[in-house]
């Protein structure tokens, strides 16, 4: 069971709790308590080892329920997390695709769109995986904002998250899940092709009309203004459809390499 803390213990701690939104951070809580650094870091280790705060690595904290049985609790919230050791960053690829309800998969790790440059980039955090991609902040665009408790998360909007998962497709799971999600797209209320192109030209990544056109071709023929509007926008030189599979047939249209069987008619 959680130990005991002192009544000017818990005043403390209630205060920092107060002050602080998901995350508890040695320098929020000196700031709210009126001490130096070293002072809030031994309060914050101290509340630790009584079971009232569970470490999520150095320097950082996450209250622990009350009725839990021990600090040795998971992640309520992993969004809330990677806004606090992430930032700027958003959530994207599966994650926010899982938000916007283009999958019905379930998907174990998070994604996080960041701008920093971490060592590890699949850190697991009280049992919780993440993958980290570094992006720049010219690609900070088609955001929204959403609220995860008391904590303001960023994640892709809807349009953003399948440019993403175009532009590296296992973002999304594997091209095949890619393309399912595209088909919900286009069947949602959050379809916006024009939007989808504008998008592509501000990432500039020419692959994804490559991969855009073809899928449009395969799931949605009927598309003719976009699938002409990817073909207008071909760069030189192939790519492949998924860099992650193997790929043995060119299709000289889209220059995109496939995978033999899906010429066969089983996309």
């Amino acid at each position: 069971m959680l130990r005991g803390i002192g009544k000017l213990d818990r005043e403390r701690l209630a205060a920092i709790l107060r002050g602080t939104k998901g995350t508890v951070l040695v320098a929020q809580a000196a700031t709210i308590l009126g001490v130096n650094p070293t002072d809030a870091a031994k309060m914050l280790s101290r509340w630790h080892k009584k079971g009232w705060l569970s470490r999520v690595k150095r320097g950082i904290y996450v209250p622990v329920p009350l009725e839990a049985s021990s600090a040795n609790v998971s992640l309520d919230d992993p969004w809330q997390i990677a806004a606090s050791l992430y930032s700027p960053c958003y959530i994207g690829g599966w994650s926010a695709a899982e938000h916007w309800d283009l999958t019905e998969q379930l998907f174990r790790t998070t994604i996080v769109m960041t701008q920093l440059t971490p060592r590890e980039r699949n850190p697991v955090i009280k049992g919780t995986t993440f993958l980290l991609c570094s992006i720049n902040e010219k690609k900070l665009f088609g955001l929204k904002t959403v609220w995860r408790g008391q904590v303001k998360v960023s994640v892709s909007d809807p349009t953003r998250t399948i440019l993403d998962m175009l532009d590296e497709p296992r973002l999304g799971g594997g091209i095949r899940s890619v393309g399912d999600m595209l088909e919900n797209y286009l069947r949602s209320e959050m379809k916006n092709l024009d939007l989808l192109i504008g998008y592509a030209d501000q990432l500039g990544n020419g692959a994804v009309f490559k991969r855009l056109g073809f899928l449009l071709e395969q799931h949605a023929p009927n598309e003719h203004a976009t699938i002409d509007q990817c073909t207008q926008r071909l760069t030189k030189g192939n790519a492949r459809i998924d860099p992650k599979q193997p790929a043995e047939r060119l299709v000289s249209r889209w220059r995109l390499w496939v995978p033999e069987i899906w010429l066969k008619g089983a996309v």
